[in-house]
């Protein structure tokens, strides 16, 4: 499009989902939104009654996406929205979609609430047994009545009964509890339950909160910030069992779905490290009153919380200026494990609640790192351990007791289902697994809420109700993977476009092919810049691996643990298949789940768990993989299925593997473009 026709088609980009395109302006948002497939509830039918629709706009410059996002860009207030604000609770800010109309550029913020397609939030805590030694300890103790003969202050025998009783000398005392010290001692017939903070041996125990009579029940939250999903374990420090678990998409998406567009919404918008801070914590504690509620406790029981997150994630949290890590040499603003209070993070808990953030590694290998190395434990074991978190920047953590290194890979979000013309995030509707028969070419596909497979017959059913919209992250990678075993890919990723004539399901686009893996209500084709897409991120990641393997000067690895919401979704075979991990044998490689959410609760449980990765932190080695000469040679390597050069000699043990040859005619045809009202930009 030329400028003028830009100015009369404003672009429109739709928040969490990512999908975009260009409308006239005067279109009516709730339809732009439909024509995309984006989900915006509407049991009015756009009479601008139900009020199901709202959304809001976020202002600022999008660099990523060449957006400038104005409030300014949307038609005025309506008649329809000020009757319904009337009437009705409309939040500041909030819009109607159904009578709102485009007129600029815009992003557009879907209230999660308004989601009726939610991104599915992996949450669950694994059952491990961690054994406690928390920083927390409810000390019941009697303490001694005043008497005039003995002028000691009643805080004074408080903590002298504390240090007879329990041995805590020299307390601390947060100066929330003296004034309320007297009324508490008395109430409780001068028996208390004190809550005492010890972290290091070395430092002096601090009262933080204190309770007349006896009181047993103390709790402590576990946080895994991630740049999509935020995940939180609600867990009893008295019995170490987790009583609730919750998690929610990090609302800092719409600032930018990749972590270094939110560097560079900070960079281009004066109040964006503000926004963003204000937006994650709000987040959190959002989360907080939801396990609380969950777990039917209140809030301010919960004394201690644990959090970890990425470099970027752990910044904006802390509400630090994020913008060094957007460039080299990526230098943090601190990398060592942070005490402070929940109140310095406005958190709402315990007045005295403190709060623990693990170290980051590198400076695009976090805390989140650091809390998965602390559950797998590479560095505790004899064999060769490789650990990975597959997300839009992949962390690698490589070694064994000898030795551990550790890198960081830009992956970008194509694993997540963004920049894929057909991708989506893990929602219901989202296609998670794929099998491709290769005589016939036909798929069988399993979707996220149907549990059944496309081929059995209850599925017709249940797609009735669970349409099928779209392809997520598995789905991408298994889909790939499969077009491999298949034929209909080569070992370098061109789709075979002579296949054509022995199935409909290879449609030639433009110059090149596709493979049309669902032919539905909603038409899904896998295109050539759809594999491009995955060979660059999986290649990235590889990559990074082959470094860290040289670093330690070994040609193999003897087990591989998959990490992170992804990682949990991702099949072994699949993933060697695509070239995504180095070859092993299969049944040593595992899926670990949310292993940065264990580590959190490692450390919330047992301070020496603390210690323990402190220490191992300091001795890991970082390697910068953007400095490393041998990164382009193994790049490129690394874009071929599984690989150019190395063999997969394991991986061909158990799977019939392709065998290697000269990459298909992709194809000619100009073919000419449908124009279309809508110009899809994904």
């Amino acid at each position: 499009m030329d400028q003028n026709t830009d100015a009369k088609h404003p672009l429109v980009l739709f928040m969490p989902s990512g999908k975009r395109g260009r409308f006239p302006v005067g279109t009516n948002l709730l339809e732009a939104a439909r024509e995309l497939g984006v989900y915006v509830e509407s049991v009015c039918g756009g009479r601008g009654i139900c009020g199901r629709c709202q959304i809001d706009v976020q202002e600022g410059r999008f660099a990523k996406h060449g957006v400038t996002s104005s409030a300014d860009h949307i038609s005025a207030f309506s008649a329809k929205e000020q009757n319904y604000a009337s009437k009705r609770d409309l939040k500041p800010g909030r819009r109607l979609s159904c009578s709102a109309r485009i007129e600029g550029d815009l992003v557009i913020d879907v209230p999660q609430e308004g989601l009726a397609q939610a991104q599915v939030v992996r949450k669950d805590a694994d059952r491990r047994v961690i054994e406690r030694n928390p920083v927390i300890q409810m000390c019941y103790v009697e303490v001694d009545e005043p008497d005039m003969h003995k002028p000691l202050g009643d805080l004074d025998r408080l903590t002298q009964a504390l240090e007879e009783d329990w041995g805590f000398a020299d307390i601390l005392v947060d100066h929330h509890i003296l004034p309320k010290v007297q009324s508490i001692l008395r109430a409780g017939k001068w028996a208390v339950t004190a809550v005492i903070h010890r972290d290091l041996e070395t430092s002096r125990p601090s009262l933080i909160a204190l309770y007349p009579g006896l009181k047993n029940e103390a709790y402590g939250i576990a946080c895994d910030i991630g740049s999509t999903t935020i995940a939180m374990h609600l867990t009893s420090l008295l019995s170490g069992a987790v009583i609730a678990s919750s998690g929610a998409s990090n609302p800092q998406i719409r600032f930018g779905e990749d972590l270094m567009s939110r560097v560079s919404y900070v960079m281009m918008n004066p109040d964006g490290r503000e926004a963003m801070t204000r937006a994650v914590r709000e987040a959190i504690v959002g989360l907080i009153g939801k396990v609380a509620a969950e777990a039917g406790i209140d809030h301010t029981d919960i004394f201690d919380a644990v959090f970890v997150g990425n470099p970027i994630m752990h910044h904006l949290f802390l509400g630090i200026d994020p913008t060094e890590l957007g460039g080299a040499p990526f230098a943090l603003a601190v990398s060592g494990a942070i005490h402070c209070r929940a109140d310095d993070l406005d958190l709402e808990l315990n007045t005295g609640s403190r709060v623990y953030l693990l170290p980051c590694i590198a400076g695009h290998v976090g805390a989140d790192a650091a809390a998965a190395t602390l559950c797998e434990g590479p560095h505790r074991q004899d064999e060769m351990m490789l650990l990975v978190d597959v997300g839009t920047n992949a962390e690698i953590v490589l070694g064994n007791r000898n030795r551990v290194v550790a890198a960081s890979s830009p992956t970008g979000p194509a694993f997540e289902g963004a920049e894929i013309s057909c991708g989506q995030r893990a929602a219901p509707g989202a296609i998670e697994r794929v099998r491709i028969d290769p005589a016939t070419l036909e798929p069988r596909v399993r979707v996220i809420g149907i549990d059944h497979w496309s081929d059995e017959p209850e599925f017709a059913e249940r797609a009735q109700a669970t349409k099928v919209t779209g392809v997520c992250g598995s789905g991408i990678m298994e889909v790939v993977a499969e077009m491999f075993l298949a034929g209909v890919i080569s070992e370098d990723g061109v789709v075979d476009g002579s296949l054509a004539a022995r199935s409909p399901r290879i449609v030639q686009n433009g110059r090149t092919w596709s493979y049309v893996l669902w032919d539905g209500d909603a038409r899904l084709a896998i295109t050539q810049n759809d594999i491009r897409a995955i060979q660059l991120a999986k290649a990235a990641l590889y990559a990074g691996t082959k470094l860290l393997m040289e670093k330690q000067e070994t040609d193999h690895v003897d087990c591989i643990r998959l990490a992170g919401a992804f990682g949990s979704l991702i099949d072994p075979k699949h993933a060697m298949i695509l070239g995504l991990i180095p070859d092993c044998d299969l049944d040593r490689v595992a899926a670990v789940g949310n292993a940065a959410g264990t580590g959190a609760r490692m450390a919330l449980l047992n301070r020496d768990y603390r210690r323990e990765i402190e220490q191992t932190v300091r001795r890991i080695e970082k390697i910068e993989t953007a400095l490393e000469p041998k990164f382009q040679d193994h790049f490129v390597h690394a874009m071929a299925l599984p690989n150019k050069v190395d063999p997969f000699d394991k991986l061909g043990g158990s799977v019939q593997l392709p065998e290697r040859g000269a990459s298909p005619d992709a194809g000619a045809g100009s073919g000419r473009r449908r124009r279309s009202r809508v110009v899809r930009e994904r």
